[in-house]
């Protein structure tokens, strides 16, 4: 039979079909090979436990589904702007600094044995550390544990020197005077790299005058803004002429490997800004986490009662948006004229601050926040926040792209005590804690604190650990402290275990960095020392609703392992800025599911397993503690039983929410307020500045 010549041939079919066919192999393996983790932590997390008969229980099985959605962002950024960050924090550098030399020399360790642990503190620690010199096989994280180690027992040696009698002189606090005034030249400055010391920080009425001359803009690459990359050169950068500087409050640096707090930040930018404006932002940053942003860009703020300062606009109107207006005014001038109708002048000023013009900036400290006069003009005020105080503010620091030729500061307080913790210890029966009860307890809340929280640690003992819970000794709350620097706070803090008995003293000087040991003596304390059935990890600015807790645990099967919390899915690192992790600190793309460190709880079978893991040093430690007990609990999932991840979002993480389990960020202050609020039977939050 005679074939059409509009028919396709057979061969023509066959090598589209075979095309079609190889087309459909190969997304498939690209599938494969790409997606498979995805798939895998996805099909995990939807309880698909058909997997080599191992998975994990839906999320969030035992809450209300809308907690647990897990489409909404883990974790939103408050600070977006990247040329702001660079230049507050430096973000051109590489992650955070390690000691490149080995800890110390030999001699060095034999001046502290391990004969001198306290006993009875630190118990925890000093195992895990006596284990790893064993081999001397450190990572670089052991190293750091391992340097801590020394310089702690060394810092523990010198406390047992102090008698009784000293250490109640220091309890009371020693007053100090201070002067009322101090300037500071542009030479003195720069041999103090930008930085004037306030020995007794600030008071109501206190004013700081900044003189200082703009440099002109500069070109820099800096992260696009936009989502389009077409006009940058790079990854995501765009060519921009910068002009901006930094004016900032600091409190004491609390924590080695941790800034300081900044109690306020003035940050003026010239040219720079996404905006493409000239702006003046304000801001503050407690515990390496900024805060909302009040931003002035030349629009006056509102007038009402709620919204002013000391009776002062927080933004107050200048010129440049006049510029807008301008052609509207000329094309109906004519028109006003002709029907008679006056205009009236309305006074405005420039943005304060030009490039290569010299300035004269006053910061003044009110009774509601601080006021910021430029020229003797008042231009923004920025109402006092929770957690900072006037006091606190210590340090002030002037830096970025500008000249500074003096700074003066006056009517500064003259005596103030230079450490008094006798302020927030309140030395009352009331507040000491019981006895460990020699019965297994239904749960163990461990309280990761700096040595230096005294205030934090006292609010926490007048609020939730009232929570009748506690005080039945069904549930046991300590605190988990390292040994400071300073040996005057280390006295303080020795003899407040001594009197309230809710402290575990580890003696390794405290570092940022090293808080993952602190996560692990709670975890071994929880097992060992208290027998519980589940255990809490929290920080000290956690406010817990102890009995909404243990009913989210008891609709949970007791045979059941228990990871709960508010759950990061497919979180991934920072590799560039401050906060950076290195590929060798962590080369996966994505982090394990991990519960937000401020609050999270564990079965005992989970803690279990890791104090044994940790022991025979098959545990990775990782500097971030939460991502750290992520990757413990998932090699339990893996290899153990299949554990159930609880997702709420009711743990929260930046701040309060309505109905919450945990509420985070929260001052002395606010607890007391929570717990008002509790004991009337309503748990609302205390957003009040």
């Amino acid at each position: 039979m005679r074939r059409l010549k509009n028919e396709p041939s057979n061969s023509r079919r066959f090598r589209l079909s075979h095309f079609l066919v190889g087309v459909g192999v190969l997304y498939l393996v690209f599938i494969s090979c790409n997606f498979s983790e995805f798939m895998k932590v996805v099909s995990s997390l939807s309880g698909d436990e058909s997997r080599d008969g191992v998975g994990l229980d839906r999320v969030a099985a035992i809450v209300d589904t809308d907690d647990a959605d897990l489409s909404k962002p883990f974790v939103s950024s408050v600070y977006k702007d990247a040329l702001h960050l660079r230049l507050v924090d430096d973000r051109d550098q590489d992650a955070p600094l390690r000691r490149k030399e080995e800890p110390t020399k030999e001699e060095d360790h034999d001046l502290v044995s391990v004969k001198h642990i306290p006993q009875g503190y630190g118990r925890i620690t000093g195992e895990i550390l006596r284990r790893s010199n064993v081999t001397g096989d450190f990572s670089v994280l052991e190293k750091m544990a391992d340097e801590a180690w020394i310089l702690g027992l060394k810092a523990w040696k010198e406390l047992e020197q102090v008698d009784n009698k000293e250490a109640g002189e220091r309890i009371e606090g020693k007053t100090e005077s201070c002067p009322s005034w101090i300037s500071m030249s542009r030479e003195d400055l720069l041999k103090g790299d930008g930085l004037m010391f306030i020995p007794c920080g600030l008071a109501a009425g206190s004013s700081i005058t900044v003189v200082g001359t703009p440099h002109h803009a500069h070109k820099e690459y800096a992260p696009v803004q936009s989502r389009s990359r077409s006009t940058g050169k790079g990854d995501g950068l765009v060519l921009v002429s910068v002009s901006q500087f930094v004016v900032e409050l600091q409190g004491l640096k609390s924590v080695e490997g941790e800034d300081p707090p900044k109690i306020l930040q003035l940050n003026p930018r010239l040219r720079g800004d996404w905006s493409k404006r000239p702006v003046i932002e304000h801001n503050t940053c407690h515990r390496m986490h900024w805060g909302t942003s009040q931003r002035c860009d030349g629009l006056p703020s509102e007038d009402a009662e709620e919204m002013l300062v000391d009776g002062y606009r927080r933004c107050e109107k200048w010129i440049f948006n006049d510029i807008l207006d301008s052609k509207e005014s000329k094309t109906t001038s004519w028109f006003k004229r002709f029907i008679g109708r006056k205009q009236k002048p309305e006074v405005t000023w420039p943005y304060p601050f030009m490039e290569g013009r010299m300035f004269v900036l006053t910061l003044r400290a009110g009774v509601d926040g601080y006021h910021i006069n430029v020229g003797g003009r008042h231009m923004t005020s920025f109402p006092y926040r929770t957690g900072f105080s006037l006091e606190d503010a210590t340090g002030l620091v002037v830096k970025g792209d500008l000249d500074v030729h003096s700074v003066f500061a006056t009517s500064l307080p003259t005596s103030d005590p230079s450490f008094s913790p006798q302020r927030v210890l309140e030395m009352s029966e009331t507040w000491k804690a019981s006895a460990l009860p020699k019965h297994a307890v239904r749960l163990f809340i461990g309280v990761l604190s700096a040595s230096n929280h005294f205030a934090e640690r006292m609010a926490v003992r007048k609020t939730w650990m009232q929570a009748a819970a506690i005080k039945s000794s069904d549930v046991v709350v300590r605190f988990f402290v390292a040994l400071n620097p300073r040996k005057e706070v280390n006295t303080v803090l020795r003899k407040e275990a001594a009197y309230f008995g809710d402290i575990v003293i580890l003696p390794f000087m405290d570092c940022y960095d090293l808080i993952v040991l602190k996560t692990m003596a709670v975890c071994e304390f929880g097992i060992q020392n208290v027998s519980a059935a589940y255990i809490v990890k929290v920080d000290d600015d956690t406010f817990i609703r102890v009995d909404t807790i243990l009913k989210e645990i008891e609709a949970v099967p007791r045979n059941k392992p228990l990871y709960m919390g508010n759950l990061n899915l497919l979180h991934r690192p920072m590799r560039n800025g401050k906060w950076a992790v290195k590929y060798e600190e962590w080369p996966e793309e994505v982090y394990p599911p991990y519960a937000n460190g401020p609050a999270y709880i564990l079965s005992r079978d989970i803690v279990t397993f890791i104090i044994s893991q940790h022991k025979e040093r098959r545990l990775r430690l990782f500097k971030m503690e939460d991502v750290s007990m992520g990757m413990w609990v998932g090699r339990f999932n893996n290899t153990v039983a299949a554990v159930q991840y609880s997702h709420n979002w009711k743990f929260c993480q930046y701040g309060c929410m309505e109905g919450y389990f945990t509420a985070h960020y929260q001052s002395p202050r606010q607890m007391v307020c929570l717990w008002h609020n509790l004991s009337r039977g309503r748990a609302r939050c205390c957003n009040f500045r």
